[in-house]
């Protein structure tokens, strides 16, 4: 059974920073695609940042929405099957319930996934909150 648990949510003054951490279980973590989306009061659920492996699986390539481009970086530790969402200069727009996301990846793959209907496993979410 596969299950994403995030953490790392909290309350934080603009301009600060917060670390988001999901940790997953119950899937070969290296053969799946990452993300995170949010979901502020009142909105549809939008993509934050992704992680999947590139062409030739040398490496991971990350991406983001440019609405925290410069400022959010996603990360992956595939020896601890944890993904990382490290959020700098945080803004008070910010503010929502941020959701990991995970979806498998064939060896062919190269799509970039930014659409919720796009991942299989959602984490519950963690709140974070961003005070003006």
């Amino acid at each position: 059974q596969v299950q994403l648990v995030e953490s790392g949510g909290g309350l934080v003054q603009a301009g600060g920073a917060l670390r988001l951490s999901c940790a997953a279980s119950g899937l070969t973590f290296s053969g799946y695609a990452m993300a995170w989306f949010r979901q502020a009061p009142g909105k549809v659920r939008e993509f934050v940042a992704g992680i999947r492996w590139s062409a030739g699986r040398i490496a991971y390539t990350d991406y983001y929405a440019d609405s925290v481009k410069g400022r959010f970086t996603i990360s992956r530790d595939n020896a601890k099957n944890t993904v990382y969402l490290q959020m700098n200069r945080l803004k008070p727009e910010d503010t929502a319930v941020y959701y990991c996301a995970a979806r498998i990846l064939g060896d062919s793959d190269r799509n970039y996934y930014t659409y919720e209907s796009d991942y299989n496993y959602w984490g519950q979410g963690t709140q974070v909150t961003v005070s003006s």
